[in-house]
């Protein structure tokens, strides 16, 4: 298959290409696109077969949902059970945006969907050419992270080219990504609600809005060997080829121990990294030294890490270390996929 890559400006989207782009997707092919999370690999959500293929394309297990994409409010009735307060509540605080609401799903959904499980993940985007995508391939659209199934997820289209091309149709590269993040995913269906994946809509965000949130027990532990109700909760995601280790202590500490790994794996033959920020990077011994910004800006260091794992990938390293990135709101968000890159390996000093 020929992966057609082309060029879209999301200040005067062209509505030519959007409409041949939803037409593949009416006709069961597959087309990446941006949002303002990180790049989705859409298909018809509604059609059985499409969700097949997604599950093909990224080399995905199939009991991994996927997250159904809408471009309006009026549109999700039409695919859950009913459509509960708290999701209304959610919707007016923070959709479109990069919230993930699992619910009680319709017949109109198929099970190749949603992973076998009686509940679909939702959620409307922000960014004007995933909304524009999505009106054009009729309203639902399954999309997970267009990359190979395990991989970092990909915040430009050249890392979706290097996954998937050959695989699906078409790519929509629309550059940079805003946020760098997968969405915020939060359970509907159990009271009170539970936080699933964190995200930019943080766990205070939401309990500003429902009153109370939870946890589920595996966000930063090793996965509960439960069937996923969601996207990252089961499987190794995020990695890196290199073996991955999170140190966690004092700076001081960090420091030599990180230095003295990298020391070691260069006496190995082994190529090293290291990711740190502004402020200690300087201190770091690594064949490849990658700073995701300065530490207060959570921001940032959410944008910049999975380029830099990719950027490790591109260099060929082999044996990586990070600093911790502890702490409340989006840095949730980062220590999540962080653990999930290590493969939960943390060394505590």
């Amino acid at each position: 298959m020929d992966t057609r890559v082309v060029r879209i400006n999301e200040q005067h989207i062209d509505d030519t290409l959007i409409r041949e782009a939803g037409g593949i997707i009416k006709a069961g092919g597959l087309v990446a696109f941006p949002t303002e999370t990180v790049y989705g690999l859409g298909g018809d959500a509604l059609n059985p077969a499409s969700s097949k293929k997604i599950y093909e394309a990224k080399g995905r297990p199939s009991d991994n949902p996927l997250i159904v994409h809408i471009a309006r409010m009026e549109s999700l009735p039409a695919i859950v059970e009913k459509v509960p307060e708290a999701a209304k509540k959610l919707a007016a605080a923070f959709w479109p945006g990069p919230l993930t609401m699992i619910l009680k799903k319709s017949e109109t959904v198929p099970r190749e969907t949603t992973g076998g499980l009686d509940t679909v993940a939702v959620r409307m985007p922000s960014h004007p050419t995933a909304a524009a995508l999505i009106e054009a391939s009729g309203g639902y659209v399954a999309a997970p992270s267009a990359n190979r199934s395990g991989r970092p997820s990909p915040t430009v289209a050249e890392y979706v080219v290097e996954d998937l091309d050959g695989r699906i149709e078409m790519i929509l590269d629309g550059g940079d990504v805003e946020l760098g993040l997968e969405s915020t995913i939060v359970d509907l269906t159990t009271e009170p609600p539970v936080i699933l994946r964190p995200g930019f809509v943080t766990e205070e965000a939401l309990a500003g809005v429902l009153g109370q949130v939870e946890r589920d027990a595996a966000l930063f532990s090793g996965d509960s060997g439960q069937a996923p109700k969601a996207p990252g909760m089961k499987y190794r995601h995020y990695a890196p080829e290199g073996e991955l280790t999170i140190v966690r202590g004092s700076a001081p500490a960090v420091t030599d121990y990180i230095n003295a790994g990298l020391s070691k794996g260069r006496k190995n033959n082994k190529k090293t990294g290291v990711i740190a920020t502004d402020e200690t990077i300087g201190s770091y011994s690594a064949d490849v030294p990658r700073s995701v910004g300065k530490r207060m800006d959570v921001n940032a260091v959410a944008k910049g890490l999975y380029r830099i794992l990719r950027e490790f990938d591109d260099e060929s390293v082999e044996l990586i270390y990070s600093e911790s990135f502890d702490g409340a709101g989006v840095s949730q968000a980062v220590m999540n996929r962080l653990l999930k890159a290590a493969g939960h390996r943390v060394i505590d000093v």
